[in-house]
């Protein structure tokens, strides 16, 4: 998969956020990686953390302090039920959204058992 745009990861890094924070408890670094483990590439620290600030702000994400194991403490970062709530309105919101990109950019989906022109192109 090639690398989204810088714009298009700001634009959805905060959907991210709250659906890889719906699985657990995390803090910035893990959650660095788990976003590139999943295949959206890199994000920078100067990213994440002003993200991670607006949703706490927001009422999102609850945050805590916690000690390092041998090191300097860490922060946490916990999804709160309002936070919840938000995420299920912009999962709606995304897939509507993605949809029609997808109808925009691919054209509408063929019927059964006919191609679309993307199609024929990939074929080539």
């Amino acid at each position: 998969m090639e690398t989204p745009s810088p714009a298009w990861l700001r634009a959805v890094l905060p959907l991210c956020l709250l659906s890889t924070l719906e699985r657990g408890e995390s803090y910035g670094y893990a959650l660095l990686q788990q976003i590139e483990e999943s295949g959206l590439g890199a994000v920078k620290g100067a990213v994440l953390y002003p993200a991670l600030t607006r949703l706490a702000d927001d009422g999102a994400v609850e945050v805590r302090w916690a000690p390092g194991e041998g090191g300097p403490g860490r922060k946490y970062y916990r999804l709160t039920e309002a936070g919840r709530e938000r995420l299920l309105r912009e999962r709606r919101a995304w897939r509507a959204f993605s949809a029609a990109v997808g109808t925009t950019v691919d054209g509408p989906r063929a019927p059964h058992g006919t191609d679309t022109l993307h199609e024929r192109e990939n074929d080539r």
